[in-house]
């Protein structure tokens, strides 16, 4: 996200959600999304390399909110950022649109999906660019298997202490989100038995996964320090942390989920992590610091959340025994109670839709029921994406 575009909202200092916590008002969130999309030949369903072709296409309508990412099959966008979801969604259909056009005017449509339905080329042909030439000198084969696509959400703080005292209140809906979001159960043509095999995919990173529990800003200094001087990492940008400070944007970038089929499962992401935010913001102003969790225990919740999505067990962290999902989820929306009335009966929709459908994944294995035919998944995500 370009920094330009996180300037202080009309009639507001840049420093509005610390000055209304001061204050006792209910603290103003704004959010911001960036997506990735796939680019497949309507034929054969297979990836298509033309990528970098249908961003140029594209950006004649979204300008720089479109480019290129790791691999030649994979768009990104992002919106701009906003306080309203009714705003952001309109934003989203508007981008996706745009995209979409795009793409079919080359002969080619999007999906949005965490990993690719069918086969790819192994390594994936990968977007030309010293940052990528580099990491592929870094990580070698591990860049060979990340044509996998995310969607993140940024939430805008007002300063790092600020950003981090949150991120440690978010760590223990990590799994939620990322049982809500699941929409990778494909790879290679092969049902892997996960909703969220991206999950395991982007887990390989040697920076990756739930954040350290962050004692201040010195120590989270200090970490990336060390992970710099050792080489770990490229830069600052090369944390894959699924929660982490933006490192030029004055934002906490949420990247725990997978790619939404639609607009309304990004905008139900995008209200969990906003209603959650506003909430950890209230507890961050009153002196409450995040929960201590077992980063071991923390970890397996994420693996069983991948496993198993929303209709499956979560592990209980309190207990460490198991529950099922759902409950985990409802605990979720009774903690998001920052979001503004307004917003409810958009959340309200979705999570009807996802309590009658299931995520991604159960979307993506409905359509392969049909005729068990992974070309049927394809489709239906094509159809998906601009729903």
């Amino acid at each position: 996200m370009k920094s330009e575009k996180w300037t202080a909202a009309p009639g507001r200092s840049a420093v509005a959600t610390a000055s209304s916590h001061r204050s006792g008002a209910a603290p103003v969130v704004r959010v911001g999304v960036e997506e990735e999309y796939l680019v497949v030949d309507p034929v054969s369903r297979q990836l298509s390399t033309r990528a970098d072709k249908v961003v140029t296409e594209a950006a004649a309508q979204l300008g720089d909110r479109v480019t290129t990412e790791l691999t030649r099959y994979q768009v990104e966008v992002r919106t701009h950022p906003h306080t309203s979801l009714t705003d952001l969604g309109d934003d989203l259909r508007h981008i996706r649109r745009a995209v979409a056009q795009a793409a079919a005017r080359l002969g080619l449509r999007i999906i949005s999906s965490g990993t690719p339905v069918l086969g790819q080329h192994t390594p994936p042909p990968l977007t030309a660019g010293d940052r990528y030439a580099q990491s592929l000198a870094t990580f070698r084969a591990l860049d060979h298997e990340q044509s996998v696509c995310a969607c993140h959400v940024h939430v805008e703080m007002p300063d790092l202490p600020t950003a981090l005292a949150v991120s440690n209140h978010l760590r223990p809906w990590l799994p939620a989100l990322i049982a809500l979001s699941g929409n990778s159960p494909y790879w290679n043509g092969q049902d892997t038995g996960y909703d969220s095999w991206r999950t395991l995919t982007w887990g390989r990173w040697p920076v990756a996964g739930p954040p350290p529990y962050f004692e201040s800003a010195a120590h989270y200094e200090d970490l990336l320090g060390h992970l710099l001087s050792s080489h770990t990492l490229l830069d600052r940008g090369g944390l894959y942390w699924d929660i982490r400070p933006s490192h030029h944007v004055p934002t906490l970038e949420i990247r725990v989920a997978d790619a939404a089929p639609t607009v309304d499962d990004t905008l139900l992401l995008a209200a969990a992590v906003k209603g959650l935010a506003g909430t950890a913001l209230d507890a961050v102003r009153d002196g409450q610091p995040g929960p201590r969790l077992q980063a071991e225990m923390l970890r397996a919740a994420c693996w069983r959340a991948a496993r198993d999505g929303v209709k499956g067990q979560s592990i209980d962290l309190a207990s460490s025994g198991l529950e099922p999902a759902s409950r985990r989820l409802e605990q979720l929306w009774d903690t998001a109670t920052t979001l503004d009335p307004g917003e409810v009966p958009v959340v309200d929709s979705a999570r009807r839709h996802l309590a009658a459908r299931g995520n991604g994944a159960d979307r993506q294995r409905a359509a392969y029921r049909h005729r068990h035919n992974h070309l049927d998944v394809v489709d239906h995500l094509v159809q998906q994406a601009t729903v």
